[in-house]
């Protein structure tokens, strides 16, 4: 560990550029060594990635022509110019959908890796090698790895041009497919050990490093779909060779500053003079993560000073309350400011994801719990709301409310899809999910951040030491968290206790969301039995101690059920309020409320609600399971219009349930916000 940091410093020393620095100011705890409890909340949403997503999206990857795409560019380059060419069977654009289909081979093997932590499971690394064996054969002899080109040169896929990299900034994704199968490799190395893949992905990094660049004779684009500047620098961190974040940073540099020159694809001006998010979310958010990257690994004070500028614009005027981006339906993009539409929102599941992303790099560049409050917010609402309990259906949008209908469904209707022809967003969750264990813990120095609340087991190094420890916990559900120590061979050191902000009275970090009620939450923390107080630094309890084998932390938050407000700039929830309790949004469904219309229904401004632990939600739309939540009862009025033309108002009792968990008993209305006035009602 020591001779990698310094090599590190080495590195950033010798780029004179920028100031120097040894990787991140905080550390990531890889996901290797965070072990998730079974039978607990995450520990079911693995299970399920494990035992569904993950075979679904192999299977697919089968039935949708993807292996064969691998198998038939190999065929090529062992046979070059052979007859089939010609033929019908080998025209690319009749059997490939989209130039990035490759991706969903190497997203599926990139989720499956991180499954091997919880599951260690012989016959799936297997299976993956032999997935590797197809992918590797249609490697060309410089590196390059693009079926879309490599199947038919003559003839690739319509959206490839006629050469490499010719329309890289627009159409071809050959640096978006690069970008997600250096992802996998590295988890895949992560997880196995193994350099087959990750060999195979230096090989096409080092081909996009010769051939991608400044200089004369070199293609002088940049990605059309970032991912790839991200993708480099965990390469980077993983080997500690400096031409992949050299890489990473001309990808970066060069934006807006080679010919495509738009806001769709955030190439209006260069990246260190933007200040708000704009265009397709997700391009947006992976770009927003790989320049916290550079930021975070280079010292460079002005992407610091523009990565930072874009967040507060996101969290403070275009961020949904479950932790969603993107509110346009036209080019998936984020909207002007405060402009956050409920039944049209678009909040694509892997804009979500893309803001985990931010908001992980932006606490190892800050250290800030302001950072994971977000994380936490967009992971229970944004992200998991994306993919049903069982694991096999998909959300590809997530708005905050719904009438039954969704034009962007091929049927018209607000449900979960078994999967979709462009299938980002599943392959996406799968492997997203079962990657959650590496964003629970960080290190810095002496200092040991319990950043989330899940059950699990883990082994971190504190200053080069392992430290084991065991937490339980049934959070969300309950704020009570008890972390044991296992063993401690770096004797003294801080833990750094995240207090959400949540529990502080705080919604978001800006003036975009605000608690409505006069609920005042706590907290405690105690050491064997002592209760710990001191100020909260960054958001953090630390807690310093030689820390001994059988040592017990106990965390008690409050959980009320709170509810919300919207700044009154955002004009579609203006008299409405939202109902949370702890990291949770929740809704009104149409299946929890029988005859009531969640679209017509008045919160009292301060609500009476008690909670209703164990309800259960029957997954008819799936595995037809029923599995249970945490539901919310109050008192509330339903309007309605009388046969004289007169508004009326009758007492109901409102279930409300975690927005998570909505639509899985079918099409129907459902509502985050919900008036508490008769100007906040819709028609």
């Amino acid at each position: 560990m020591r001779r990698f940091t310094a090599l590190i410093c080495f590195f950033a020393l010798c780029w004179g550029t920028v100031s120097a620095q040894s990787g991140y100011p905080y550390t990531q705890v890889p996901f290797t060594s965070v072990k998730i409890t079974p039978n607990t909340f995450w520990g079911n949403r693995i299970q399920a990635a494990r035992e569904v997503t993950i075979p679904l999206a192999f299977s697919k990857c089968e039935t949708e022509h993807r292996y064969k795409n691998f198998e038939m560019a190999a065929y090529t380059l062992q046979h070059p110019g052979h007859p089939g060419l010609q033929t019908p069977e080998w025209d690319v654009s009749k059997f490939m959908g989209f130039s990035f289909d490759d991706t969903d081979v190497y997203k599926t093997i990139e989720g499956a890796s991180y499954v091997l932590q919880t599951y260690p499971d012989q016959k799936l690394k297997a299976y993956i090698d032999s997935v590797l064996d197809v992918v590797g054969a249609a490697q060309e002899p410089d590196g390059y790895l693009y079926t879309a080109r490599t199947i038919n040169p003559e003839h690739p896929h319509q959206w490839s041009g006629k050469k490499r990299w010719e329309v890289e900034e627009i159409l071809s994704h050959e640096l978006y497919n690069l970008g997600h199968m250096v992802d996998a490799a590295c988890a895949h190395y992560q997880a196995t050990g193994s350099t087959k893949f990750l060999d195979i992905a230096k090989r096409y990094a080092d081909c996009v490093i010769k051939e991608v660049g400044p200089n004369a004779g070199q293609a002088c684009v940049v990605p059309g779909h970032q991912i790839a500047e991200m993708a480099l620098a965990r390469l980077y961190v993983l080997t500690g060779e400096k031409k992949y974040l050299d890489e990473a940073k001309f990808l970066l540099d060069y934006r807006g500053k080679t010919q495509r020159h738009d806001i769709y694809s955030q190439s209006d001006k260069p990246v260190t003079d933007q200040t708000e998010a704009w265009g397709h979310a997700v391009r947006a958010g992976y770009m927003y993560a790989s320049m916290a990257d550079v930021a975070a690994l280079t010292g460079d004070e002005d992407y610091i000073k523009a990565i930072d500028t874009i967040y507060e614009n996101i969290v403070s005027r275009k961020y949904y309350l479950t932790g969603g981006v993107g509110a346009r339906h036209q080019g998936e993009a984020f909207g002007a400011d405060y402009e956050l539409p409920n039944l049209t929102a678009y909040n694509e599941t892997c804009a979500a994801i893309s803001m985990v992303y931010l908001f992980e790099r932006m606490f190892l560049l800050h250290g800030d719990a302001k950072y994971i409050d977000c994380l936490e917010r967009t992971l229970y609402n944004g992200v998991i709301s994306g993919m049903s309990v069982d694991g096999g259906r998909f959300f590809y949008p997530n708005p905050l409310s719904s009438d039954g209908h969704y034009r962007f469904n091929a049927d018209n209707t607000m449900t979960r899809q078994p999967w979709f022809g462009c299938a980002c967003c599943p392959s996406n969750l799968s492997r997203f999910i079962p990657s959650m264990p590496g964003y629970i813990y960080g290190v810095r120095d002496n200092n040991l951040y319990v950043n989330l609340f899940a059950a699990n087991t883990a082994t971190i190094q504190v200053n080069g030491k392992n430290v084991t420890l065991e937490e339980t916990t049934e959070y969300p559900w309950n704020g009570d968290i008890a972390i044991k120590v296992l063993q401690n061979k770096a004797k003294t050191f801080n833990m750094m206790v995240r207090i959400p902000g949540w529990v502080l009275n705080k919604v978001v970090p800006s003036d975009l969301y605000s608690f409505s009620d006069d609920i005042l939450s706590g907290y405690e923390v105690t050491v064997n039995g002592q209760r710990v107080d001191g100020e909260l630094q960054n958001g953090y309890l630390a807690i310093n101690r030689n820390w001994k084998k059988g040592d017990i932390v106990r965390i008690h938050f409050d959980m009320p059920v709170r509810t919300v407000l919207a700044n009154l700039r955002v004009a579609d929830d203006r008299g409405r309020i939202a109902v949370e309790r702890g990291p949770l949004v929740y809704c009104a469904e149409w299946a929890d409320n029988a005859g009531i219309n969640p679209h017509h229904l008045l919160l009292a401004r301060q609500p009476q609600f008690e909670l209703e632990e164990g309800y259960g939600i029957q997954n008819t739309e799936g595995d037809n399971k029923t599995f249970q939540v945490t539901a919310i009862t109050a008192q509330a009025q339903e309007a309605s219009i009388t046969p004289d033309g007169k508004l009326a108002a009758k007492d109901v009792r409102v279930r409300l349930i975690p927005y998570y968990a909505w639509n899985h008993r079918g099409a129907g209305k459902m509502d985050v916000w919900l008036a508490r006035s008769l100007s906040g009602l819709d028609d």
